[in-house]
């Protein structure tokens, strides 16, 4: 399996998944990183294990699909090289790691049942527009609830609504804050965004 990177963060889970490639307990092959801004920490990741990446700037007023469009033709660039580097057949996946944007209908078809994305709660809970980052956690907090966690899904036209690989849970604390939930569930992520990508690398779990 060879799969591409899309993120705007600062790659914490992108860091994780490298050091699970370097520790051969991912043996997919990382084709690159795309990202939306020069200023993301995520590049450095990328450069520092000597994976090729592309900055997509989003221009003012670009429609998602258009821009979604060109997102699309540098993952295409990259698969297309590392297929010249790794040139047996290979499924090509496509890896969220705290990607901004909404994804536009016509790029979900594009990629359709290939677009794998981290979302820091249990879904159904606490997902849909808006539900993102520290929203989650703040929401998560104001519910009282006893536990939140993280949920790896599939990608759909809709918002946190594609089926779901694989969630792990963690307790919420009764004195926890926003800044002592949100590193307890991006310890989840980074330890199992790694192992669900091997297992579908393996054949252990479909799309």
């Amino acid at each position: 399996m060879h799969f591409i990177v899309l993120s705007s963060s600062q790659g914490s889970v992108i860091q994780a998944t490298i050091n699970a490639m370097n520790a051969g307990e991912l043996t997919a092959v990382c084709a690159g990183l795309v990202t939306d801004r020069e200023d993301r920490g995520c590049i450095e990741k990328a450069k520092n294990a000597g994976l090729p990446y592309r900055v997509v700037t989003k221009n003012e007023g670009e429609s998602r699909e258009t821009y979604d469009q060109r997102v699309h033709t540098a993952i295409e660039e990259l698969f297309t090289e590392t297929a010249t580097r790794y040139p047996l057949p290979a499924s090509r996946v496509i890896a969220c790691m705290g990607w901004m944007w909404i994804l536009s209908p016509w790029f979900i078809h594009q990629w359709n049942g290939r677009i794998l994305n981290v979302h820091p709660a249990l879904l159904p809970k606490f997902g849909g527009k808006g539900m993102y980052g520290h929203h989650v956690h703040e929401a998560v907090l104001a519910a009282h609830e006893k536990e939140s966690g993280m949920t790896i899904h599939v990608m759909d036209e809709g918002v946190d609504t594609g089926k779901t690989l694989l969630q792990k849970s963690c307790p919420v604390l009764p004195d926890d804050t926003i800044e002592t939930l949100c590193p307890r569930i991006g310890r989840l992520e980074k330890e199992w965004y790694p192992k669900v990508l091997q297992m579908i690398e393996k054949g252990e779990m479909t799309l």
